[in-house]
């Protein structure tokens, strides 16, 4: 085993290390799970190779590594649960993995050069910011954060520790999604009047459930991290590998302990573009209106109208479309924007559009984000700031939150997008961050 990497010491490496680098080529197309993902330093020019910790064996960390382009290969997995750890060497017997349960153990155990975190939401922050403390590089799944303060806490800390952090939002890598997103945003439709976006639900509050015996293997506590220990069972935490009533169930992703469900899941994805179109990557909506007394059902699923301070209004409403995108009403046209597509009304008004093939590179099994990992590979090497930054992440997630918060709530809210804050609403601030059980706390940032 590698010895660990002390933070002092982080600077002089990647400096060395991107020397190495320099030469390094890498190559696009099709990947199904090559050898190299798993550190088989047979490979030419392996030793070039930048060195990455998975965190998180599930379903999404499996797919990353299966998408993983040649410039980096995975030299270590961690999981709460072993069975998991236990069916990727069962895949591939020549793996050379080191296996934790814990991943405060593998960022102080393995050399790495950077990790990938694919776990639930409630552990994004504390992993991603143990990472950056330790001078790791960090791509982390979104949505980034569980609640709005700790995902400040994580910028603070990328910025504080100069790493880079790609946020795995992959429409920013989209060449359908740039064109679109910046047709829109330099005036292509006129001036922006109002943004469609689905109406996606949001967590549940914690039920009782009858305990079940803890499967062999499954760390629990590490599981539940810096959320309340609950009995275990598992509709808690098993996120579509069993149906409930028929459907498949998305487990961890349901509960508030451990996420925002839909609004923040799928919503963090197409919140992104209209961000991204709209030009306010580094603010906000200024108001938020749950439509409490138009809704009979759950609050929690209740449609909620924003506004920017420009006038632009956002309106979580549609009850079927527009996840992964938006749909925008401008003075001069329309533009649906989706995932890897986009529709304009008219289409006159589009002269050149990109070239179709591009959409090809998205195209493939699972959620594709091969070209999206080759940004984050080619950013730890020049240092630059990836397609999807942490600033960029945290601002998009935000707006999720802000929902759910409102939801909560069930009533209008004024939000400060500089500060960050409700101003004068000491409830509403309540809620934009939570308590952390002990031995979980977020380290400081020195």
């Amino acid at each position: 085993m590698r010895p660990a990497r002390s933070p002092s010491s982080s600077a002089h490496k990647s400096l060395n290390r991107r020397e190495l680098l320099k030469s390094a080529t890498f190559a696009a197309g099709a990947l199904i799970v090559p050898s190299h993902v798993f550190g088989d330093t047979s490979n030419p020019g392996a030793n070039e190779r930048i060195d990455i910790g998975l965190i998180g064996a599930g379903i999404r960390g499996r797919d990353l590594m299966g998408d993983m382009p040649p410039g980096g290969r995975v030299v270590a997995v961690c999981d709460c649960y072993d069975s998991r750890i236990d069916q990727l060497r069962k895949l591939y017997p020549a793996a050379k993995l080191a296996a934790y349960a814990d991943y405060r153990s593998m960022i102080k155990g393995t050399r790495l050069d950077a990790v990938i975190i694919a776990t639930p939401d409630h552990h994004h922050v504390q992993a991603a910011m143990l990472a950056c403390q330790a001078g790791l590089d960090v791509y982390c799944e979104k949505p980034l954060s569980l609640t709005i303060g700790e995902g400040r806490r994580l910028v603070e800390a990328v910025r504080h520790y100069d790493r880079v952090l790609q946020v795995g939002s992959q429409q920013r890598s989209m060449e359908m999604d740039r064109f679109a997103c910046h047709f829109v945003r330099e005036g292509g439709i006129g001036k922006v009047s109002k943004v469609e976006f689905k109406n996606l639900p949001g967590p549940l509050l914690y039920e009782d459930v009858t305990s079940e015996p803890i499967p062999s293997g499954m760390h629990w506590d590490l599981f539940c991290g810096p959320q309340p220990i609950r009995p275990y069972h598992w509709r808690l935490w098993q996120k579509d590998e069993r149906k409930w009533n028929g459907h498949n169930w998305r487990g961890w992703d349901m509960w508030r302990d451990y996420s925002g469900h839909l609004m923040t899941n799928h919503g963090a994805h197409g919140i992104d573009m209209v961000q991204w179109a709209l030009g306010t990557d580094k603010t906000g909506p200024v108001g938020i209106n749950p439509l409490v007394e138009k809704h009979d059902a759950e609050r929690r699923l209740c449609p909620v109208v924003m506004r920017y301070a420009n006038g632009t209004e956002l309106h979580m409403t549609h009850p079927t479309s527009f996840s992964s995108g938006g749909y925008f009403y401008g003075e001069s046209g329309e533009m649906k924007i989706s995932r890897n597509g986009f529709a304009a009304y008219p289409e006159s008004i589009v002269t050149n559009p990109p070239d179709q093939a591009s959409a090809d590179l998205w195209r493939g099994k699972g959620i594709v984000a091969r070209p999206h990992l080759q940004n984050w590979l080619d950013c730890i090497k020049t240092r630059n700031d990836p397609n999807a930054p942490v600033e960029v992440g945290h601002r998009s997630v935000t707006i999720c939150h802000l929902a759910n918060i409102a939801r909560e709530l069930g009533r209008k809210l004024c939000w400060d997008p500089v500060a960050e804050t409700f101003p004068d609403d000491e409830e509403a601030r309540a809620l934009l961050d939570r308590p952390r059980r002990a031995g979980w706390e977020l380290p400081n940032i020195t």
